[in-house]
């Protein structure tokens, strides 16, 4: 190598040793000062208690996931009026009756039938009787300018027997829209 070229390096070299150990020679006797006391310490880990074991009792009573708890059963014995399993379940079962509105009638002048229009999660449907709807297996048994009279066939609410008893319930027209029919 020439002259020229090796003094730059030689340069190089003699400011790399200037950075030595000399100048930093404080801050590192104040970090073995400060860490002389200082160890790590991992508390032991808490003891884990066991927990109580528990006897499962209700075994005899109904499984909180059956589909039976949805489904009413299917039961042999008395009572005249009984629901039909059998049958495929129309749109308007799967509310609740609480939720579904009766918002207007639509009529067919030719054949004089009435169709209501009901109202669930914002979507219409349009029922007539005979339709079921509700989870309790109401059928439309009429539908008048102000009401939809159901016939549900519910299990006998004194729970003493097994049969199935008909009640009658009704969906009242909303406010505001009583005497609003439409003729087609």
């Amino acid at each position: 190598m020439s002259a020229p070229r090796l003094f730059p390096l030689l340069l190089l070299a003699a400011v790399l040793s200037g950075c030595g150990d000399a100048e930093h020679q404080d801050i590192k006797q104040w970090m073995d000062e400060s860490s002389r006391d200082l160890r790590g310490r991992v508390k032991p880990l808490p003891e884990l208690k066991p927990f109580p074991l528990i006897a499962y009792e209700a075994h005899d009573q109904m499984d909180p996931f059956s589909a039976n708890r949805v489904e009413p059963e299917k039961r042999e014995g008395g009572g005249g009026a009984r629901p039909d399993f059998d049958r495929p379940r129309e749109q308007l079962e799967n509310f609740p009756l609480e939720s579904l509105q009766f918002i207007g009638i639509v009529s067919k002048t030719k054949s004089k039938d009435r169709h209501a229009l009901v109202q669930v999660d914002g979507v219409v449907y349009q029922a007539s009787k005979g339709n079921y709807m509700g989870q309790n297996f109401g059928r439309i048994a009429a539908i008048t300018d102000t009401e939809i009279i159901l016939k549900e066939i519910v299990q006998d609410p004194s729970g003493q027997t097994t049969d199935w008893v008909e009640r009658q319930m009704t969906l009242q027209l909303l406010d505001g829209t009583a005497g609003k029919e439409s003729k087609k």
